[in-house]
């Protein structure tokens, strides 16, 4: 992606941030989508955890020790907590900045996030994968690590994704970046 594209696509993200995690709220009450659903015994895959009573409730409720944001700064500053907030919670924090929409993590990132789910998973807490609706960035994480630890493809870890957060959302993008999540992590140790 050239920095043209990359400067437009950054640009109407923000523009169009506040916005969709109106529409986000308001599907979480019209509709039967949840704010955050569990994956397996260590992943919880949602939207944008808010500073709030409610949040501070789900960590414990949820035991989670860990959470993965793949927002901008700007996502987060309004709402969420960043690097001391979740301290402040006794919560692990990484960030893994993705622009909404038009780009899918990077594979070092990808690398980072199942890196820092598979440090914590032996504790038996929980890791709190997120981005603004936990659909696209955020579930293109936990499908790498789905996939580095039951040694799946992508479609199978997309698959189990769906059968528990059926409104997630990849496209071609987040696609490609699975398979090479895949081919160069997994595929490649079996070979």
């Amino acid at each position: 992606m050239d920095k043209v594209s990359g400067g437009i696509y950054n640009m109407f993200a923000r523009v169009t941030f506040l916005p969709t995690l109106a529409y986000n709220v308001a599907m979480e009450r019209i509709s039967s989508r949840r704010w955050y659903d569990r994956i397996d015994k260590t992943v919880i895959l949602g939207a944008l955890p808010f500073r709030s009573a409610n949040t501070e409730k789900m960590i414990e409720r949820e035991r989670i020790s860990g959470v993965v944001s793949m927002n901008e700064d700007y996502e987060l500053a309004l709402f969420s907590h960043q690097t001391e907030g979740w301290k402040k919670l006794n919560v692990q924090f990484l960030q893994l900045s993705t622009t909404d929409i038009f780009q899918a993590p990077n594979q070092e990132k990808l690398k980072r996030g199942v890196e820092f789910i598979n440090d914590i998973s032996p504790t038996g807490d929980s890791v709190y994968v997120h981005c603004k609706a936990g659909r696209t960035r955020s579930a293109t994480l936990v499908g790498c690590y789905l996939m580095s630890v039951h040694s799946w493809t992508p479609e199978q870890a997309v698959e189990y994704m769906q059968k528990k957060r059926p409104h997630i959302l990849l496209h071609s993008k987040q696609w490609e970046a699975l398979r090479t999540y895949y081919a160069n992590n997994i595929q490649s140790k079996e070979l």
